[in-house]
């Protein structure tokens, strides 16, 4: 049994892998489809809020229109929407996530880890 580790690979191998792996088309392909859907969703819960907060400052009449009892009204409903739109965004992430973006981002990592791995400690 040998305690000698083998020396680390130059640093510039390593990032030049880094490099190679940020240019290739499923490096690409993963950016694209994180983007594909946070942009359009960051804009869409931008506008829903945005809205919110419009409606309770222009249009007070209809944010105090009363729905159900003496205490429920549309501004505390829309408020109420604003949580489960998060949480329902949040859902909606990590399925699209586990389904898209992550087989793609664990073979990249395990091809960088296989390299890193080779070479010595990431740092």
């Amino acid at each position: 049994m040998s305690t000698d580790t083998p020396p680390p690979a130059p640093a510039e191998s390593v990032a030049e892998r880094y490099l190679a792996v940020q240019r290739s088309d499923e490096f690409a392909g993963l950016r694209r489809a994180l983007r594909s859907l946070v942009f359009p969703m960051t804009v869409a819960f931008f506008l829903w809020y945005a809205l919110y907060v419009i409606l309770s400052a222009y249009a007070r009449d209809f944010m105090g229109t009363k729905l159900f009892g003496s205490n429920i009204n549309v501004a505390l409903v829309f408020g109420l929407l604003q949580f489960v739109s998060t949480f329902l965004i949040a859902w909606f992430y990590s399925r699209y996530a586990d389904r898209k973006l992550d087989p793609t981002a664990d073979r990249i990592r395990a091809e960088m880890g296989e390299v890193t791995h080779e070479h010595g400690p990431r740092g």
